[in-house]
């Protein structure tokens, strides 16, 4: 991808918080591009939008072009984003050779995920791992890697040791840790049984009550003994 095409790349020797404001709001994303021949980084700006059609592309490898300079390799090394709204507010690129490899970041993309059995069977799958670390020469580092995973079955897992790394690419995240996808069964909700729990209050209710009537009654019984008993005392001394 000729990243020139798409307009000029000016140097920019603008520097602070109030001149890159100035940049975004005149519709330019501030950059810097490391990694030259001599280890200096040089400050660019680019036109916001063509910036987004070249990235939208995918394409992990591009040229970039400043003002009257030649053209060189860089790839993404970093891109800042507004908090708030997501637009890219700066961007780092980092210049390479095309006969050295490099390490980078390339995403996940998962395919046929209706096909899958586990799926099809009410299972939920989950992508795990959306990122791999890879190493390749620039030329061959892919705009993402395409994972079918229309063979899995219900509780299953897809470890990175199953995928086939693309031609020149090697993966350096660990191959039997690193998790793609699993399928697992549908979390069931429990609901309470409200009948069963009201029923069970209405009979411990009815239990309290017959407790409660029986003791007002063994109290009742209790003082009316009491009273006999005072009553034939008071007759015994009237005898007397």
């Amino acid at each position: 991808m000729d990243l020139s095409s798409f307009g000029t790349r000016e140097e920019r020797e603008e520097r602070g918080t109030r001149a890159t404001r100035r940049l975004r709001r005149e519709g330019y994303v501030p950059g810097v591009v490391y990694g030259g021949s001599d280890g200096d980084s040089s400050s660019f700006k680019v036109n916001a939008r063509e910036l987004r059609a070249v990235l939208h592309e995918g394409s992990a490898l591009f040229d970039l072009k400043l003002g009257g300079g030649r053209a060189r390799p860089v790839i993404v090394k970093d891109q800042q984003h507004h908090p708030v709204r997501g637009e890219l507010i700066h961007i780092d690129l980092l210049q390479v050779r095309l006969d050295e490899k490099i390490g980078s970041t390339v995403s996940i993309e998962l395919e046929n995920v209706e096909e899958a059995p586990g799926v099809k069977e009410g299972g939920v799958l989950e992508h795990v791992t959306r990122e791999l670390n890879i190493e390749a020469l620039p030329t061959d580092i892919p705009e993402r890697i395409v994972v079918d995973v229309s063979g899995m079955e219900i509780q299953a897992t897809m470890h990175l040791s199953e995928i086939t790394a693309p031609a020149g690419v090697t993966f350096l995240d660990d191959p039997e840790e690193t998790i793609i996808a699993t399928i697992t069964l549908p979390s069931e909700i429990v609901e309470p049984e409200i009948e069963e729990e009201t029923e069970l209050v209405g009979e411990e209710g009815e239990i309290a009550e017959e407790a409660e009537a029986e003791a007002g009654a063994e109290g009742a019984t209790g003082e009316e003994a009491e009273r006999q008993g005072e009553a034939a005392a008071e007759g015994r001394g009237e005898e007397s």
